[in-house]
């Protein structure tokens, strides 16, 4: 049996292999124990909690690349046989399918620097609607309502369009909406809303952050829809279910019909 020669430049020894996976795990260990910390000083500074979370990938990114700088340092003395083997390895890496994840790896680099969304923003990614919990080089996860978790390529903000609901800002506008029949009084209709959504306890409201009711027309009924901003995006919910609530029961309280089904009223 003949021996393989060892590649040129290349040390492969059982002391290297060690350290470097060694060296993986605790870039790992570091990473997640990072991510916690600042989880935990971001909830306790609410105002700040989006600022605090955004420093995680970039953390991530630098622990990572560092161990990577570490492990491919003893391996690799970066001559010019090994840049021409590392070189090959990569292109022929890219040409059986590894286009993609070399997409995403680049779409998480430009996202530190363009910084369409971050950690804490609520985003729109195609169907999928929800709060950025993180962001790593291949992916970006997205804690949907329904307390999913969908892993979203970071090339998609490059090929499609993204939606910030509030672009590093705590807070975040939100529109609640109602249907009345046409022949109700949608002026009193309109005020009952104002008042639900002024008098939330979600809400907040200041010079930047105004509130508004619009009323629109449609065929066989009016909608009535109140926007105004949430006092921390995670209210999001709660404000809706709050608003919904009590103006529901103002509409009975004040003898406000709402419409028929749409399908009903058309085909009569």
């Amino acid at each position: 049996m003949v021996a393989t020669p060892p590649v040129p430049g290349v040390r492969l020894d059982v002391v290297t292999l060690t350290a470097a996976a060694l060296t993986l795990a605790v870039a790992y260990v570091l990473a997640r124990l990072v991510a916690a910390v600042l989880d935990a000083v971001a909830e306790e500074f609410v105002t700040r909690r989006i600022g605090i979370q955004m420093l995680a990938p970039v953390f991530k990114f630098v622990i990572y690349g560092g161990a990577l700088y570490y492990i491919l340092g003893p391996l690799l003395r970066l001559s010019s046989t090994q840049l021409l083997a590392v070189s090959g390895l990569l292109g022929a890496a890219l040409g059986f399918g590894l286009k993609d994840l070399f997409a995403n790896v680049v779409g998480g680099l430009v996202l530190l620097v363009a910084r369409p969304y971050q950690v804490g923003d609520k985003v729109t990614f195609g169907e999928h609607y929800g709060e950025v919990v993180d962001i790593d080089l291949r992916s970006t996860a997205v804690r949907t309502p329904d307390d999913s978790v969908v892993a979203v390529p970071n090339y998609t903000f490059v090929t499609d369009s993204v939606v910030n609901a509030n672009t590093g800002s705590p807070e975040m506008m939100v529109v609640v909406e109602f249907h009345v029949a046409r022949d109700a009084d949608v002026t009193r209709a309109a005020e009952i809303v104002e008042d639900a959504v002024v008098s939330s306890g979600y809400v907040y409201v200041d010079a930047e952050c105004p509130f508004t009711v619009l009323v629109e027309d449609r065929p066989f009924y009016r909608v009535i829809r109140g926007k105004a901003y949430v006092n921390d995006l995670r209210n999001e919910f709660p404000f809706e279910s709050d608003v919904t609530e009590r103006t529901l029961a103002a509409f009975d309280d004040a003898g406000i019909e709402r419409p028929e089904a749409v399908g009903v009223a058309t085909e009569e």
